[in-house]
């Protein structure tokens, strides 16, 4: 059987995770033990947990999907400005936490504010945690896997697909807890960073190999004086010089330049210092040094990460490009989105107020080169006349390439069969989307369990009923986010990886104002961070509407702002008597970490240095 070792070591990969993942949990008998490992997690188990958890099938999809797209590196912030906040999260929020001695992050609000607070935020995080984080991290990973079996000879629907990888993760998250997916994390962690490089290995490989004039390049410009000879490095770099900055134009939708000023600062903050799935495994740490030191491991490791998705990512467009614009073509839904937008131009090319351009990539403008001399006459006309009344036109685009199949194309093209390779790769991607799972499936529970079931609906509840009641609730959410994730298969939502980033814009601003300005101001009421939590989703949906226009990184920041001026209002209007003392429950060690603050400084600087690199 030709795939016998790939199929071995596929399956003998799962059974490890599942079974180190439930043996090493097989005590966890109080909510302190279930849900926070018993507060013992050591250094290296912390970070590398937070590098499974965080990084998924919507990094190795969505990522490298929007890498193959005309975004390019300029998608690796994502990743290397996560590597400063992760040391900042560690030397300045991550002490305050731990002295509280919190079990979820949405409790400090009641330290803070008060119980509203905390009920507001935990209400706003269960709905992200499971409407977004948990679909897209099911359907990135049914989306891939689904492909990926493919080469074994399995037909797997997308729908069936949701249901095994959610079940899975479901398993030893119900049994074990944190600490289950924290073990379970070492291993799936170690794989997928492994599983990365050779993916990356491979496909500089096949870029050696190709000739020059076989590779594509998005701009569609070809490269001169570069010889077929030339290394796989080499042609990378060469051919992808348009795609290789980390500076995209003020009026990108995705990642404009002033998304790195401020925008992007606000989902990085939101994710890595108050997102539960994430800072539950520093919640978890035995000491304020152990976990500081997993922060800084893990924002280590972030730099690594674009190297293994998002050049992989840069690559596959170049050797892939007709397959992705055939894939494209024969996509039924987005086929469906691509008429939709030219109905609308149809209604939109006579009314002479018309502001919306219709923008088109290379790959639908070699499968529609008539009506896109058409849109590119009509788009200079929108453009001379957004000029003359001063405004930003709309845009509305057309997709001719399925970008998210970079990782499917590279894995099924590149990867050989039969030699255990296969299966290794496989399982490493399908053990990050399972870590992921279960990370999510593990916060979501702690923060119903803790925040509102212990908390509002049985005050008296012992350990053992609120560690049933977590169990009960990873059954219950799983089920929730097998039903959700099949439908962002729509292309409207614009990616996997954009998806998720945009919708929580309802909540991660205001969420942010809220702990930045709760630390530093200590004598505003309880009432302001009501208000800011409230204002928050709200004026982000009345940007949306009213000025779409406004790429959302951008209208995070605004929001961010604007809750801070009126939280600082409230608090000039009616301050507190006394400011707030934060009391002091930890039963660790909470001294900070001076090794930790060193090596974290030089991740920093490092991080600067690879932004000057591709500036």
């Amino acid at each position: 059987m030709e795939y016998l070792l790939d199929i071995i070591i596929f399956v003998a990969f799962i059974v490890s995770v599942v079974s180190v993942g439930m043996f090493k949990s097989r005590h966890e008998k109080s909510s302190e033990d279930y849900f926070l490992a018993g507060r013992g997690l050591t250094w290296w188990l912390i970070g590398i947990s937070l590098i499974a958890a965080n990084i998924s099938a919507e990094q190795f999809v969505g990522m490298s999907g929007q890498a193959a797209d005309y975004l390019g590196i300029a998608i690796a912030s994502y990743e290397w400005m996560a590597a400063i906040t992760l040391v900042v999260v560690g030397i300045f929020f991550l002490p305050y936490f731990l002295r509280a001695g919190i079990f979820t992050i949405p409790e400090f609000l009641e330290h803070r504010y008060n119980h509203w607070a905390r009920l507001i935020m935990a209400v706003f995080m269960m709905v992200i945690l499971i409407g977004v984080s948990l679909s897209a991290v099911i359907y990135a990973g049914a989306l891939a896997m689904s492909d990926l079996l493919t080469l074994f000879g399995f037909k797997i629907t997308l729908t069936t697909c949701c249901w095994i990888m959610g079940i899975m993760a479901a398993l030893y998250v119900t049994f074990g807890g944190l600490k289950a997916c924290a073990w379970a994390d070492l291993i799936q962690g170690s794989a997928l960073i492994v599983g990365g490089a050779v993916i990356m290995w491979f496909a500089l490989e096949k870029m050696g190999q190709t000739p020059v004039a076989e590779l594509a390049t998005f701009s569609g410009a070809g490269a001169t004086g570069l010889s077929d000879a030339a290394s796989g490095m080499e042609k990378l770099l060469t051919l992808n010089r348009d795609k290789l900055h980390m500076v995209l134009p003020r009026n990108d939708l995705n990642i404009p330049w002033t998304a790195l000023v401020v925008g992007l600062w606000i989902p990085n903050f939101y994710y890595w210092g108050l997102n539960q799935y994430i800072t539950q495994r520093v919640l978890g740490s035995a000491s304020l040094r152990e976990g500081q030191k997993g922060i800084v491991f893990a924002a280590a490791l972030k730099l690594l990460i674009p190297f293994i998705i998002v050049f992989p990512g840069i690559m596959a467009f170049n050797l892939f490009s007709k397959d992705m614009s055939d894939f494209a073509a024969k996509d039924p839904k987005m086929i469906k989105a691509n008429a939709e937008v030219l109905a609308k131009y149809d209604a939109e090319k006579a009314n002479s107020a018309s502001l919306t351009m219709f923008v088109f990539d290379k790959g639908w403008e070699q499968n529609n080169p008539d009506k896109a001399k058409e849109l590119s006459a009509y788009n200079k006309t929108i453009q001379s006349r957004a000029s003359a009344a001063g405004k930003e036109p709309e845009k509305q685009s057309l997709i001719g390439y399925k970008t998210d199949s970079a990782l499917g194309l590279l894995i099924g093209k590149l990867i050989p069969k039969g030699k255990g390779i296969l299966g290794f790769v496989l399982a490493a991607m399908l053990g990050a989307i399972v870590s992921s799972l279960a990370a999510v499936l593990n916060a979501a529970s702690t923060i119903f369990t803790m925040d509102i079931y212990g908390k509002y609906l049985n005050r008296k509840a012992s350990q053992s009923v609120l560690v049933l009641v977590g169990r009960i609730c990873v059954a219950v959410f799983v089920v929730i986010g097998c039903v959700v994730s099949p439908k962002l298969a729509d292309p409207r939502f614009g990616g996997i990886f954009k998806y998720i980033q945009e919708f929580q814009g309802y909540v991660s601003p205001g969420i942010l104002a809220v702990f930045v300005f709760g630390l530093l101001n200590r004598r505003a009421p309880g009432i302001s961070g009501v208000v800011a939590l409230l204002l928050n989703p709200v004026l982000y949906f009345a940007i949306a509407q009213f000025a779409p226009q406004i790429a959302f990184l951008d209208r995070m920041a605004i929001c961010f702002f604007v809750v801070l001026v009126v939280m600082t209002l409230i608090g000039i209007i009616k301050p507190l008597p006394q400011p707030v003392v934060f009391a002091t429950n930890a039963r660790i060690n909470v001294e900070t970490s001076r090794p930790a603050v060193g090596f974290g400084i030089l991740v920093i600087i490092a991080t600067v240095a690879l932004y000057i690199l591709f500036w």
